[in-house]
This record gives structure tokens, sequence and C-alpha cells, in this order.
């Protein structure tokens, strides 16, 4: 269970209110899911509530100073359904970065996990113990139809008696559990699924017993024998194993059940279970293993080969290469070496290297990865809504068809077997009917889509989000940090030479050019460069100043310093004077640059800076923002799914133009700035596009909100990408087409469930009200019923674990 506590602060009023995740056991279908909201919405205090069937979780959002944990849990439990919570009350961890705290003691997660493994073992006994009463009773009743020459050794005097000492505990032992909901759905005056399994059985088993202890009273009814009916020697036909038999099949469903929901959240198990046990860390001079829990903020951690790396930190020292698949989905190790960001629960491969931790505990990208997956499957899609309303109304509507179709029978049938048909009629449309197909048929494939995007690198944040991105039509992409690495850096160095610009560093091999035709070598331009743009904050001037460090280049300090606004810089270094900026600032200085090659640069999405020393035009140092590798291939991705991709930037025309042209997009919104993208995003969607943004999920936050979904690239370090519908762990374009095609998949696949849901009702219930009876003679048995029912949750349930098979686009 996960508590968060909204601090207050200068924007919000001083009454906390706290969020809270409760596992809830005792749920058999979407009525009883909607009758914990129900309840919960209703209770003191809370402020909204919702429950999810799939996840078997409450959410419920309430005031701490109305209500607690353990008074919610009496709300459900009022409601006949139990909740997991603390024994105790969880205390409050301040987080100064954030005002906020979560609170989710380690024994939560295990007591659940203990609470579902006990459910489940429950269930099996119920089971194992009905199926070995059942089976002599199947015996009894059925044997002597299906091999006529059993017929003397099953149909002998107290044969009744014997199968109605098996059925009772079937009934009120094993299938308990469907009386007490039926029950308590009463005292609420609702009716779920319990109610018709308990209805139904109930009836098969009263008739039969009472044809057993006071026969006289259905004398009418012995002279006929159903097909489906038990042979009794003398009196009215018993249907005990209609009642056993149900009632054993919709608890082999349920194990059945049980056992795929355990894999659906396998995603989320297999999250929780990257985390190390123990860290190593260094205090006092000594290295000591201690539990993970407790280390803390600042802890000197070392990794050694092999080990997973147990917080978020910065390397010291040491370099290592670092398998981080497990939360990125990169088949690649990454290296690291000192300075860089190591993420905790991925796995340290060769190398050895000490971290400082900076994140622990909650606060960890794998907790909020974990987090935000919880949430997610937690989330309804509005698609939900539709499978709501029915399921809303299903049970009432169905007891009503039970109570006519017995009233028809009873009416249109022959005198001699009216009754027998009426009650076989009236208990299969009870038992045939399936609400739980309906409740499973969403959340279930959200719960393992939104899973399976989890261990891909793909975060969505909720039902809505998917079910939205399988409709986008336009993706717009942020040019910078997004289609390009985000970080300038120099790609040509040209000199301006006796024989005109040259992009070489001269050489030996260069024999057509001797060495004394450069006016000044390649590296000693960009030294003096670097060395003026020093004092400069601009992100070209700082480019060129980090490509000279990359060099080795010692730079020097310039003497004096200016900058021409909006134009560029002067400065004098090493005795010269150096000028850097544009065509328009060498023109002013009575200076000749080479336009031509600068405009070939552009057409090339380069910004040509001009060089000019002691007067005179020396070269050009073009920069750019390297394209992503995996940029160009993404966007063959999102054509193939039949997409429209849009860079929108603000840099020139002529840079955009040039970078859509290699990457393959196909329309640029050039020189749009950061407060007017928003309004480029609304003028898509007049066009009636269903616009996807991608961005850096900060820089782009207009864009991102007024978009119909907005896409966070990133590292999965900074928590404001929760404010993006997806985020993207891994910060590859790549990622993008994944997560449209995730969606595409999970609405598939919940459609498909809807489909086979609906479908199974609407025949199933008018075969069982005996629609083919006039064509066929044959009526459809309330064993064969139940059977139907049970495997159709399961249906929906495994159909929802094709997802797991999906594939990444990685190429």
């Amino acid at each position: 269970m996960t508590i968060e506590i909204n601090a207050p602060t200068r924007d919000t009023p001083a009454l906390q209110a706290e969020r809270c995740d409760l596992p809830l056991l005792g749920m058999h279908c979407a009525a009883c899911a909607a009758r914990i909201e129900k309840a919960l919405n209703k209770a003191p205090g809370v402020q909204r509530a919702g429950v999810n069937y799939a996840t078997a979780r409450a959410t419920v959002h309430y005031d701490p100073h109305s209500t607690d944990l353990q008074q919610l849990r009496d709300v459900v439990k009022k409601a006949g359904y139990d909740a997991i919570v603390p024994q105790s009350p969880p205390q409050r961890r301040a987080d100064d970065a954030h005002g906020a705290a979560t609170v989710e003691p380690e024994s939560m997660a295990q007591a659940e996990a203990q609470a579902r493994e006990n459910e489940y073992r429950r269930q099996k006994r119920q089971f194992v113990t009905a199926l070995a009463l059942t089976i002599p009773v199947a015996f009894l009743s059925m044997a002597g139809h299906l091999v006529p020459a059993l017929q003397p050794l099953v149909n002998f005097r107290g044969r009744a008696w014997v199968e109605l000492a098996l059925t009772t505990p079937v009934l009120f032992w094993a299938g308990r559990e469907f009386f007490v909901g039926a029950w308590t759905s009463a005292q609420h005056r609702a009716a779920d699924m319990n109610t018709l399994i308990a209805v139904g059985t109930f009836a098969a088993y009263a008739y039969s017993f009472v044809a057993t202890v006071a026969p006289h009273l259905l004398a009418s009814a012995s002279s006929h024998q159903s097909s489906m009916a038990g042979m009794n020697m003398s009196g009215p036909s018993v249907y005990y194993e209609v009642a056993a038999m149900v009632v054993t099949l919709i608890l082999m469903g349920n194990v059945l059940q049980a056992r795929a929901n355990s894999r659906t959240s396998g995603a989320i198990k297999a999250l929780m279970g990257l985390q190390p046990k123990t860290a190593r860390v260094q205090r006092d001079g000594q290295e000591q293993d201690i539990p993970i829990a407790e280390v803390l903020v600042g802890d000197i951690v070392l990794v050694r080969p092999g080990e997973k790396v147990p917080v978020d930190g910065a390397v010291l020292d040491g370099a290592s290469s670092v398998d981080e698949s497990m939360l990125t989905g990169e088949p690649l190790p990454v290296q690291k070496t000192a300075g860089d960001v190591v993420i905790g629960a991925t796995l340290n491969k060769t190398g050895a290297f000490r971290l400082r931790a900076t994140k622990v505990g909650h606060d960890t990208v794998l907790q909020q990865i974990v987090r935000l997956v919880q949430e997610a499957q937690g989330s309804k899609a509005p698609i939900q809504r539709l499978a709501d309303r029915v399921s809303g109304v299903f049970v009432p509507i169905v007891i009503c068809l039970a109570i006519a179709t017995f009233v028809i029978w009873f009416n249109v049938a022959p005198v001699e077997n009216r009754l027998t048909m009426a009650l076989i009629t009236f208990v299969s449309v009870l038992i045939i009917a399936c609400p739980c197909a309906l409740g499973l048929a969403t959340p279930t494939a959200i719960m393992v889509g939104t899973g399976r995007g989890a261990q891909s690198g793909v975060l969505i944040k909720g039902g809505a989000a998917l079910e939205t991105a399988h409709k986008v039509t336009t993706i717009v992409l942020d040019k910078t940090g997004t289609i390009t690495q985000g970080q300038p850096a120099v790609t040509d160095i040209w000199v301006n030479d006796e024989r005109g610009m040259m992009n070489d560093e001269p050489t030996s091999n260069r024999a057509d050019i001797p060495h004394s035709a450069f006016r000044i070598p390649h590296s000693e331009l960009l030294r003096l460069a670097a060395s003026a743009e020093r004092g400069s904050e601009h992100p070209l001037g700082e480019a060129i100043v980090r490509s000279a460090h990359e060099r080795g280049l010692k730079l020097s300090q310039p003497q004096s310093f200016n900058a021409v606004a909006g134009h560029g810089i002067e400065a004098t270094v090493d005795g010269r004077r150096a000028l850097l900026g544009n065509a328009r600032l060498m023109r002013e200085r009575g200076l000749a640059p080479d336009e031509a090659c600068a405009q070939k640069l552009a057409a090339d999405g380069k910004t040509p800076m001009f060089v000019a020393l002691d007067g005179q035009f020396a070269g050009i140092i073009a920069v750019a923002d390297p394209i992503k590798e995996s940029s160009r291939a993404a966007i063959e991705q999102l054509h193939a799914l039949g997409l429209k991709v849009v860079m929108l930037t603000g840099d020139n025309r002529a840079t955009a133009e040039a970078i859509a042209r290699q990457v393959g997009i196909d329309r640029v919104l050039a020189e749009v700035l950061p407060d007017g993208k928003s309004a480029e995003i609304k003028k898509l969607q007049a066009e009636g596009e269903v616009v996807a943004m991608v961005g850096d999920g900060i820089n782009d936050a207009p864009a991102l909100a007024q978009a119909d979904i907005g896409i966070a690239m990133g590292q999965g370090t900074d928590v404001a990408m929760e404010a993006a519908d997806i985020t993207l762990v891994r910060g590859d374009l790549r990622g993008v087409a994944s997560s449209i095609a995730l969606s595409k998949a999970t609405i598939q696949n919940i459609w498909q469930n809807l489909f086979f849901a609906f479908f199974y009702n609407v025949l199933g219930i008018p075969i069982a009200a005996g629609l083919l009876y006039p064509f066929t003679g044959w009526l459809l048995s309330p064993i064969i019923a139940s059977g139907a029912m049970a495997l159709s949750s399961v249906s929906v349930v495994t159909n929802a674990l094709r997802l797991r098979g999906f594939r990444v686009q990685r190429s």
C-alpha cells in the first residue's frame, strides 16, 4: 500500500490531503468493485475513490483529519469485503525537495502477498474438496444415462439421500462465499455475480431437497425424466449434480483466474524484484554491508563487478559498463566514469566504482517507475465506461430474464415435464451470465499493456492516455533534445587560405597544398576562438569552448572582451584582436567574409560563426546540434504506423528544413517562440488532427499540455516527467513509435475482450433460455453453462496476457 502526503505550500491550503492504495480482498466481479467504490465515496472525509477490479486495489484520496486507514477499512468491511492496512499508523517523512512524502512500510508488500497467497490457497482447498465430493454425485446421477448397463448399479433406493449428503457441504462450505456475497448484496439492495450463482444453485438444490424429503409434494413431476436430470427409483427427479457441479466448476474458474491475474501483475513484481537487498557502504573509514533501507543520501557506496547498483547516485571514482536494460530496455551496456549518474537496480558488468548516494528509498528512479505503473494500472480508460454501465444493470436484467424464462416454460411446456424444463432453463440462464468477463475486459488489458511498456522503458500514465494514443494522427517533435542531441558541437572548421576556404587540417599527406599556404592552422583558429569565447554565455560560444577542451587545446585568458549585442563578440587573445560573429558584424568592420561557404553550411543545418584575426577574415567555425543516430529510423517507424511527422522549433527555417530533410520530416514549423508552440498545436487540432507532442517535458510544457497526448523525453531522473501522459525513460525517439504501437495493440486487445464478453452473453443467454429447443429439442445443461461461465473470464485474462509478447521498436 502506498500513501502520499501532499504538504501545504503557499499556493495550497493548510489542510493536508493523503492518497492511499488499499489492497482489497473478497471481490468476485465488477459489481463488487462498483459497490466498494460507491461506499468509499460516501464515507466521511473521502474526497474521491476509485476501485480497480483487475488489480484488486482501491485508490482513495482522503482528509486525514476526518478519517484514517482503519476507518476506511471498516467502510470496506461493512460493504462485505476486506482491505489490508498497516498495523500501526505510518510515520510521515519530510521531503525537502518536493514538499511531499511517500510512506510504504516494507511489511505491507509482504502482507499483501501473503494475503493473496492465503486467499488463493483457500480457493484451491475449497475447489479440491468440492471436486472430491462432486465426482461421486456426478457418477451416481449421470452414469446410468451414459452407460445404460450401469443403471442397476447406480439407481438404488436411497441414492437421493447419498447425493444430498455429498452436495450439502459442496454448496454450503465450499460455495459459502457465493451465498454470503449474495446476502451482503441483498442487504445493500444490489445484485452481483454471487446473486446469480447463489439463486441458481440453491433453486436446483431446494427442488432436489424437497423431492428427497417430501417427494409427494412433487409427485406430478415424477413421470418425466429429463436427459439432464438425476434418476430416482421412487419419486421426482433430483438435480443435486447441477448444484454441485456448478459450484465446483465456478470454483475451478476462480482458481484459474487467480493464477492468470497473478501473471498480469508480473511487470510490477519484476520491477520491484530488481531492488538489491543490501548495499556495501563506507562509513567511518570502514566498509560494511547494510540493508538497502538504511542507506542515506550522501553515503559512499561501493559497487563491485557483477553486483546491482543499490541506489541512485553519482560516480566518484572508478569506471565500468552498466547494464540498464532492466529499466530502459536498451540492450547495450553504458560506460560510466567519474561524474556520471547511475541508476539503482541496474547491473554493474566489468569494473568497480564508488558512488555518492543522491536518491534512496522511494525517491529512486525504480520506485518512481513502480509508482507510475501502479497508478496507470489502477486507472480507468474511457472505453471502460461502456462495460461499467452494462455491468451496473447486467445482473438485475439477467434475474428478470431468468424469471421470465421460468414463467414462459412453466406455461408453454407439457404439463408432465413443465417444472423440469422451467427449472433447468431458469438455472441455466442465471449461471451462464457472466458479468466478470465484462468487468475484466478493459482493466486486465491496461494492466498488462502498461506493465509491458514499463519493462521496455515506456511509462504510460493511465488508461485514458493509452486509449487516446491509439487515435493519434500527427506527431509533433521538438527539435532540440528530441531529434537532435540537445548539445551543440563544432562540426566544421574552414580556414581562409590563399587558394580559398579549406576544411582540412594541414598534414604531410597533402602534397598539393604546401604548409606555408595556410595562414593559420585549424587547431590554432579554434584555440583563439575558444579563448575569446571563454567570457561568453552564448550556446554557440560554449560549444566552441567545449570542442577546444575535447581536443586538448590549452586556452588563454582574454585580455579584453566585449559582446556585440545580436552580432557576436570581440576580444584580445595573446595580443591578437579576435572578432567572432555573423556576416553582418564582419561587413560592418569592413571585412569580406565567404558567405557562399556559409550558405552551404547553413543548407546542411549548421550555424556558421565567422572569425577575423587582426583585421583580416580568418575562417568559419560551424556549429550544429548533431542529430541522434536513432532519429531517422524512429521517424520511418512513425511513417510506417501511418502518422504524419511535424517538427516544431524556434530555429531559423533554413536550419530546420535542412534537419528535416536528413531525417524525413513531413512538415516544418520553424522560428516559433516558446509561447507560440501551443498555438501551433491548436492550429493542427483545428485541422482535425489528433496531436501527440514530443518534448523534454519542461521547456515545452504549454505545448505538451495543449496536445492530446504529451510525451516526455528523458532519462527517467526528473520527476517533472510525471506531468506528461507518456514518459520515455531512455530518451530514444524510437520509444514514441513503441508507445503508439503498444497503445494500438492494447486497445485492439480491449475490443477483442469486450466483443468476446458481449458475444458470449448475447449468444449464451438465449441458448440457456431454451431458444433452440423448438428446433432441436435440446436444452442447455446448467452444468455446461457453469463451465462456459467459468472459462469466459479465464479466456479474457488469457487474451490480455498476449500483450506480454509485445515487441518494442528497435530498428
